[in-house]
């Protein structure tokens, strides 16, 4: 089974963290990579991946590569 999450990045921040859920059910997310050859991607997976204890391999960017608006898949 794969579930899909909507995601804001906002990039460039202080620190790596979940900010909170929007209206609109988008989960708003702080990163500190800049938006420059994939690591913000890079960097939103490894984080996701701590965060929910869930291995890299399970989560994917399945829409908005070069957008800060994304939906990720997690693959069980």
């Amino acid at each position: 089974m794969t579930k899909k999450i909507s995601i804001k990045i906002i990039p460039r921040s202080s620190q790596n963290k979940i900010v909170g859920e929007l209206e609109n059910g988008i989960l708003k997310i702080k990163l500190t990579a800049a938006p420059v050859n994939g690591e913000a991607n890079k960097e939103l997976i490894k984080f996701l991946s701590k965060e929910w204890n869930i291995p890299k391999s399970k989560i994917k960017i399945a829409q908005g590569e070069t957008s800060r608006n994304k939906i990720i898949e997690i693959i069980d």
